[in-house]
């Protein structure tokens, strides 16, 4: 085998994996035999690529072979000939094309005959490809729990036989929300994983939930909490640029340049949220965005109003009591009223298993800990923060800080 072939078979599944797998499944009402047939695709790619040689259009290729596995399999369910043609007739044979696609199975996904748990985490494996380990992270659960969830979920969506459309008027309420949380989870994932890559680099996660954010927006009418998502992430997005010195370390929030961050991007976000405020219907996204504003708004003052970001995190666990507010809440505590009372707002978590292998508990933790002058407390909370980093330079910064809190004096 090649490494041309296998490096073109990577990078077809890495452009067009989501957009093929949405084509098939769309058409076909069966998400786990799309993901079967794909899968198959890849393998046959690997096997002949190497001696035919690497196609022109790589993701047409798999595409192709992926819907005659399916017509196969559909034929040997005895099922009629003909219904077979029409079904391959309306795939086109550009995954380009496809795109609305990712939509319609979006709200597929958020359909009321699933669980509410799994439907968000469906979504990002379905429709973007996300495996189960890396979506039982993003919900504090173990993988073996989300797998199991994810099985369960695709065998509903065929024996339900949940049609493949975009929800009409009515139906929008009921499912808007879960479609909000998947694109906002895939742009977290993308964020954390790329550290803050480029929106304008359409391979990417990133592009991808913000294209789906304002597609969204438009689609529910402007409704004021997919307002608020888009906003959010274009809060979040505007500081990508100073995540990282000239020496590629890693740069907290507290510390980056304000010159760094996107001004347009920032302006974008805040006439999103003002218009979502002006609509008079709160919610998670527009109170998150609502932080980011206030952290955004630094660029301008100098300074970070850490009450007025209390204020709306006691409002956000209204909304979203996760334990992810609830970490990010002490610390806007630590700034308003001390370590200490920092320290008691996270105590109940020490026993609750979803925060066990969470990076940024760990993190916060130590990094109260060390405020506190638990020294002690705050070097074994720093050495499992650093265990659970997988980014080289978030890793390097722990280290600096841990040992910092370390020396004397």
């Amino acid at each position: 085998m090649t490494r041309d072939a296998e490096s073109a078979a990577a990078e077809a599944v890495r452009e067009h994996y989501s957009r093929v797998l949405a084509a098939l499944a769309a058409q076909f009402r069966d998400v786990a035999a799309a993901e079967d047939a794909l899968s198959d695709s890849l393998v046959a790619a690997l096997a002949q690529w190497p001696k035919a040689g690497v196609p022109d259009n790589p993701a047409a290729w798999l595409l192709t072979v992926a819907r005659r596995r399916l017509i196969d399999a559909r034929r040997r369910q005895t099922l009629h000939d003909a219904m077979l043609k029409a079904i391959a007739q309306k795939i086109p044979e550009d995954p380009e094309m496809e795109e609305d696609k990712r939509l319609q199975l979006l709200f597929a996904c958020a359909h009321p005959a699933i669980e509410e748990n799994v439907r968000a985490p469906l979504m990002l494996q379905v429709v973007f490809g996300l495996e189960a380990s890396k979506i039982a992270g993003l919900f504090l659960m173990s993988p073996a729990a989300m797998a199991q969830r994810l099985v369960r979920a695709k065998q509903k969506i065929r024996d339900a036989a949940i049609p493949f459309h975009l929800p009409s008027p009515e139906e929008y309420p009921e499912r808007l929300g879960f479609v909000l949380m998947a694109i906002y989870a895939l742009f977290a994932a993308g964020y954390n994983a790329g550290r803050g890559a480029m929106a304008e680099n359409r391979d990417t996660p990133i592009f991808d939930a913000l294209w789906l954010g304002q597609l969204v927006v438009g689609l529910s009418n402007r409704e004021p909490e997919a307002l608020g998502l888009l906003s959010l992430m274009l809060f979040v997005q505007s500081r990508s640029g100073a995540r990282r010195d000239t020496g590629g370390r890693y740069v907290p929030l507290s510390e980056q340049s304000t010159d760094l961050w996107d001004r347009d991007a920032i302006r974008r976000a805040n006439a999103l949220l003002n218009e979502a405020a002006a609509l008079v219907a709160p919610g998670r996204f527009q109170i998150e965005a609502a932080i980011q504003s206030v952290h955004a708004a630094r660029a301008e003052s100098g300074t970070t109003d850490w009450a007025a970001i209390l204020a709306f995190y006691d409002a956000l666990l209204d909304f979203a009591p996760t334990p992810v507010a609830v970490i990010n809440r002490a610390l806007a505590v630590l700034h308003v009223h001390g370590a200490d009372a920092a320290l008691a707002e996270i105590a109940f978590l020490e026993d609750d298993k979803r925060v066990v292998d969470y990076q940024p508990y760990w993190a916060a933790r130590a990094h109260l800990l060390a405020k506190a002058g638990r020294r002690g407390d705050a070097d074994r909370a720093y050495a499992r923060a650093i265990a659970l980093e997988n980014d080289s330079a978030a890793r390097e910064f722990l280290e600096t800080e841990r040992a910092r809190v370390a020396r004397p004096g």
